[in-house]
């Protein structure tokens, strides 16, 4: 499934790409999770956000990527997001790995830390990401902190 990636800052979107992608976040984050929390944050200002899209142009998945400094020392995805049609199809990963060797461009030699929900652990593992510390809770989901080393090609 080839997918073409576009990386923007928030004031970048269109109206209508914007829609499309707040829509995914909240089908998959508030909806089918069922999790009202605030997803929208202040962090979305301040980060680059990646979009997928196939050769129909439907929104397949998505992340954003927060600088060093605002949620942790190091750089950071979140908010990652495949639709339900992309699923089961290698997408999350082309997208992980595109988030990663974007975040590598714009800090380089820096690791990288995410607040992974816990049942992902072994997905962000195939990526280098090893946990640290202890799962807790966020939002009513099992979370846990993991780190790609600084300077991890894997």
């Amino acid at each position: 499934m080839p997918i073409t990636w576009t990386w923007r800052a928030l004031a970048e979107f269109d109206a209508l790409s914007l829609f499309d992608y707040l829509r995914l976040r909240q089908q998959v984050f508030i909806v089918e999770q069922t999790c009202a929390y605030p997803d929208l944050d202040d962090y979305d200002v301040h980060s680059a956000h990646l979009t997928g899209h196939d050769a129909e142009g439907r929104l397949l998945a998505c992340l954003r990527l927060v600088p060093p400094g605002l949620k942790y020392a190091e750089p950071s995805i979140g908010r990652v997001v495949v639709a339900p049609i992309a699923r089961g199809t290698g997408a999350g990963h082309l997208l992980v790995a595109e988030g990663l060797a974007h975040a590598a461009r714009c800090y380089p030699g820096a690791g990288h830390r995410i607040g992974a929900q816990a049942h992902l652990a072994g997905f962000y593992g195939r990526h280098g990401f090893v946990p640290v510390g202890e799962r807790y809770d966020e939002d009513g989901i099992d979370h846990v902190d993991m780190l790609l080393p600084p300077g991890f090609a894997g």
